[in-house]
């Protein structure tokens, strides 16, 4: 769609806070609808949301819906902004939920949904990993890079938020594409202590 049918909304998080909370007369009588009570635009690529179902002015649960986009604000034709709707049930690829709104889900028995969930979880307990400069890691499978280098050890050099890599020889100056997401582990370091030998004893000598 182009701006103008975002209906004034500035960005994707604000339009789709509003397009899913909703409430619809039914047929027979009574009112359906949603409410949007937490949501992050992740990666600007993937909204996620805690969204309550509520039935006559009524709460009842909460499910998670998720949203991929393209939004291109800048974009020539003037079509800036896209989405593709599911909630969870319906199995999500995309699966970097944040946690603060994970927890505000209900429980559920729908295996799909605790599919994602589970899959968001795993990814969580990735992302929280420490990385410290300086520190050797271990991918599962190698990576090759432009400049023909292929491995799967690497050095962490760290400035900030900023993380790169040498490799595990100390060359290069590499990136690697969601790191956070792959399970690398810690190599550890062999270190050498410096050997200490005792004070030779002094012996008495005879008269």
């Amino acid at each position: 769609m182009t701006s103008a049918g975002m209906a004034g909304h500035p960005n994707p998080k604000a339009y789709l806070d509003d397009q899913f909370t909703y409430s619809r007369a039914l047929d027979g009588g009574g009112t359906r609808g949603l409410r949007v009570i937490d949501s992050a635009f992740v990666g600007n690529r993937v909204w996620y949301a805690a969204a309550e179902i509520i039935s006559d002015d009524e709460p009842l649960y909460v499910i998670a819906l998720v949203c991929l986009v393209r939004w291109n604000p800048k974009a020539r034709d003037g079509y800036v902004f896209a989405y593709k709707d599911m909630e969870e049930s319906m199995g999500p690829c995309e699966a970097g939920c944040p946690a603060r709104i994970l927890r505000l889900l209900s429980p559920t028995s729908k295996e799909s949904a605790l599919d994602w969930r589970r899959r968001c979880l795993a990814r969580l307990r990735l992302h929280v990993r420490k990385i410290d400069n300086g520190m050797r890691i271990k991918l599962p499978r190698p990576v090759s890079f432009s400049d023909g280098h292929t491995g799967t050890e690497f050095i962490v050099v760290k400035r900030g938020e900023k993380i790169t890599f040498r490799s595990d020889k100390g060359h290069g100056h590499y990136r690697i594409s969601h790191f956070r997401d792959l399970a690398w582990s810690v190599v550890p370091e062999t270190k050498v202590h410096r050997t200490v030998f005792a004070a030779p004893t002094a012996y008495a000598t005879p008269a």
